[in-house]
């Protein structure tokens, strides 16, 4: 027979590739939930035994994770400074210093597109911990919300003594869900390599690292969904060469209203959920969490924006859009260099 490629479901709208023919016996696979979604580890060269310990270390640093970056969670690290309504810089971990860093300059390059400061209009449309009664918010609420939004009043000083946060308007609100999951996968794989661990395949949510190969000796392979609700269509292969991969789509997290269908992410610009074409932005990048981050700013900014970034930035990105009753995808010349012909 021949290499028949298995698929296996690891995270939103990505999907893990392995050989199942003649195959050696497969990877230890490692999941649990973690921030409002799935984790997966795929480790090889571990037994049953290492791998119930590993899954509950990795399960531990996930829990800590979560109790400094979640918004919904009222005691966490950052829910503790979206509450503060001063404006005196507060003392923060160097986790939370390095990913608001990261996407502040990730929002400066995509012209405000990636915005973190977007917790107000993020409850306001429901998709947050204060949840919105299922209706339009009112322009007066919209602008209202918006007006406490702005990557300008948020800055990370760096004093000797540690990392600390400032916001310049008392209201500000902090949303790392966006990049959340590529953070968490890249400090999955630094847990594989504290453990010794060099052949991997992390993921959480919509973010994926690999490191090595898989039980076969062979690259980890992962697929890019289509942009359907159905699960397991492959719409292109990818050898990811040791990086991170991040995927940002509007057609899994919304809600129906008045027929219309309400997408999670919300344009800064005009303070409501995006409207256009483009229904998948995927980034592969030398982290997770810059995948992650560049892929929401992409996923505002629409098909056209979106590829003039990618080219001026020289990212390697693969955009999926809808024209009519059909998908059409572009990819960048540096995506090309990933892509396993079929």
């Amino acid at each position: 027979m021949g290499n028949i490629l298995c698929r296996t479901s690891i995270a939103l709208a990505l999907i893990l590739l392995t050989a199942c023919d003649g195959a050696p016996p497969p990877a230890q696979v490692l999941e649990g939930k973690t921030m409002g979604t799935v984790w997966r580890v795929n480790v090889a060269g571990i037994d049953a035994a290492r791998a119930a310990a590993l899954r509950q270390k990795i399960q531990q640093q996930l829990d800590a994770d979560d109790q400094e970056l979640s918004t919904w969670k009222a005691d966490s690290a950052l829910s503790r400074f979206n509450q503060y309504r001063g404006s005196e810089p507060q003392r923060v971990s160097e986790n939370m210093a390095d990913i608001i860093t990261l996407s502040l300059r990730i929002g400066r390059k995509t012209d405000g597109a990636m915005d973190i400061t977007l917790g107000q209009l993020v409850n306001l449309w429901g998709f947050g911990p204060v949840k919105a009664p299922p209706t339009t918010p009112d322009p007066q609420a919209i602008a209202a919300a918006k007006a406490d939004t702005g990557l300008q009043y948020l800055r990370v000083i760096q004093r000797d003594d540690g990392q600390y946060l400032q916001k310049t308007l008392p209201a500000l609100s902090v949303d790392l869900s966006t990049v959340g999951e590529g953070f968490a996968t890249d400090h999955l794989a630094r847990l594989m390599e504290q453990e010794g661990l060099t052949n991997y395949l992390v993921s959480v949510g919509g973010a994926v690292l690999t490191r090595g190969s898989n039980s076969g000796g062979r690259p980890w392979r992962v697929a890019i969904q289509k942009p359907t609700d159905r699960e397991n269509a492959v719409q292109a292969r990818i050898d990811l060469q040791g990086h991170g991969i991040s995927t940002s789509g509007s057609y899994r997290n919304y809600y129906e209203l008045d027929g219309q269908r309400i997408s999670h992410v919300i344009d800064p610009r005009t303070g409501r959920p995006i409207t256009h074409k483009l229904v998948s932005a995927t980034v592969i990048a030398t982290t997770a969490l810059e995948a992650d981050g560049w892929d929401t700013g992409l996923m505002v900014l629409g098909l056209e924006q979106a590829k003039a970034v990618a080219l001026r930035e020289k990212l390697a990105v693969y955009l999926i859009s809808k024209r009519g009753d059909r998908f059409e995808s572009w990819m960048s010349p540096q995506f090309a260099a990933f892509l396993i012909e079929n």
